[in-house]
């Protein structure tokens, strides 16, 4: 019975389960807005390009 009540109280998988809620969150976030982001990410680079150039 001991050993019951000590698994039950046991909290070492909250660290676990809480990354695993943090990561679903975020891949979540990146599916929801993929296109804003691919949007952005390729103006920063086409601005990183043509400002290179120049030099």
């Amino acid at each position: 019975m001991n050993h019951l009540k000590a698994f039950l109280y046991e909290d070492d998988g909250v660290g676990v389960v809480e990354i695993i809620l943090i990561l679903v969150v975020l891949i979540s976030l990146v599916l929801i807005f993929k296109k804003q982001l691919t949007s952005l990410v390729n103006n920063i680079l086409s601005k990183i390009v043509s400002q290179s150039n120049s030099v």
